[in-house]
C-alpha cells in the first residue's frame, strides 16, 4: 500500500489505523511531500512500532513523483494507491486482492465523508474504449507488472496523474474492474474555497490530458455531464473546473506535456530517514 501525503496531521492517525487492521501479507510505503506539519513525525512513530511493515521517508515533487518513489519501495506484486485524507474499510485490502487476481487494474468504490452537498456531487466522467478512466488514485490497485510497463504515474501532472496513467492502461489494453466492496471513506474539502480551489487544479489537469493525449473531447458524455450539474453548487464546481482549463490555454504554467512516455520507475531514495 502506497500512501503519498502533504500537510494532513488530523486524519493520520485514523489512517494507519485502518490500513493495520487490513488482510495480511502487506507493507505499508509512506511517503510525505516534505508537510510543514506533524505529518512525517505521525508515520515515523508508526514505522518505529510496526517495523518491517511500514516504511516512512520524505520526497519533494508532484503526487506523481511521490507514488512513483513508493512503488519503487515496494516488493509485492501488487499496489494499491490510497490517500492521506481516506479510512479504508477494513475488508478493503481484501476485497482488492479478489479481483486483482483475473485483472490489471482494479478501482474501488470511493464514498464520500464531510459536508453533503460537496459528497454528492458525481465526477466528471472520460471514457475511453468504454470504460471509466476518472476513478482516483485514493483507491485504486495495479498489478506490479502493469504498472512498471506504464512507466507509473507521469510526474509532470499536476492532478489528473492518475486518470492518464488509467487512460494509458486502457489504451494498451488493460481492463479496470470495479469493486464495489473495495471501500475508502474520502474526506471532503471543509470549505467552499478549498472545494472550488480543487475544482479549478482539476481542470487544468484535464486540459493537460489534452496536451499529452490529444482532443479528449469526443470520449466524455456532455448529456450526461450536464444532465448531474444539479444544484447552485455543482455549477460552481462546473465553473471552477473550466475557468482551470482556461488558465492553462492562457497562462501556459509549468511545460507543455507531449506524448512522450513517463521516465522508468528507478529506486531512488531521495531523503529516506
Amino acid at each position: 500500500m502506497v500512501v503519498t501525503v502533504r500537510n494532513e496531521e488530523p486524519n493520520l492517525r485514523r489512517l494507519f489505523e485502518g490500513l493495520l487492521v487490513q488482510e495480511t501479507p502487506f507493507e505499508i510505503i509512506f511517503v510525505d511531500a516534505l508537510s510543514q506539519d506533524r505529518s512525517f513525525e505521525i508515520a515515523e512513530e508508526y514505522a518505529r512500532s510496526h517495523p518491517g511493515t511500514i516504511l516512512a521517508f520524505q520526497r519533494s515533487g508532484s503526487r506523481g513523483v511521490g507514488r512513483n518513489a513508493g512503488v519503487a519501495r515496494a516488493r509485492g506484486e501488487f499496489v494499491a494507491f490510497i490517500d492521506g485524507d481516506c479510512v479504508p474499510d477494513p475488508a478493503w485490502l481484501s476485497a482488492l486482492r479478489r479481483e486483482l487476481r483475473h485483472a490489471e487494474v482494479v478501482a474501488g468504490r470511493t464514498e464520500p465523508i464531510g459536508r453533503v452537498r460537496y459528497g454528492a456531487l458525481e465526477r466528471i466522467e472520460l471514457y475511453q474504449k468504454g470504460s471509466d478512466v476518472t476513478y482516483p488514485s485514493c483507491n485504486l490497485a495495479y498489478r506490479r507488472v502493469q504498472f512498471d510497463q506504464l512507466g507509473g504515474f507521469d510526474p509532470r501532472f499536476i492532478t489528473a496523474e492518475d486518470i492518464d496513467l488509467n487512460l494509458r492502461a486502457v489504451r494498451r489494453g488493460a481492463t479496470i474492474q470495479y469493486a464495489p466492496d473495495a471501500v475508502v471513506y474520502h474526506q471532503m474539502r471543509t470549505t467552499v474555497l478549498r472545494f472550488l480551489y480543487q475544482a479549478f487544479w482539476n481542470g487544468y489537469g484535464r486540459k493537460q490530458l489534452t496536451e499529452k493525449h490529444g482532443s479528449l473531447w469526443s470520449d466524455y458524455r456532455p448529456r450526461r455531464l450536464l444532465q448531474r450539474q444539479r444544484g447552485g453548487m455543482a455549477w460552481l464546481r462546473l465553473c471552477a473546473a473550466a475557468f482551470g482549463y482556461t488558465a492553462r490555454i492562457v497562462g501556459g504554467w509549468g511545460s507543455r506535456l507531449t506524448p512522450a512516455a513517463s521516465s522508468p520507475i528507478v529506486a531512488n531514495r531521495g531523503t529516506e530517514r
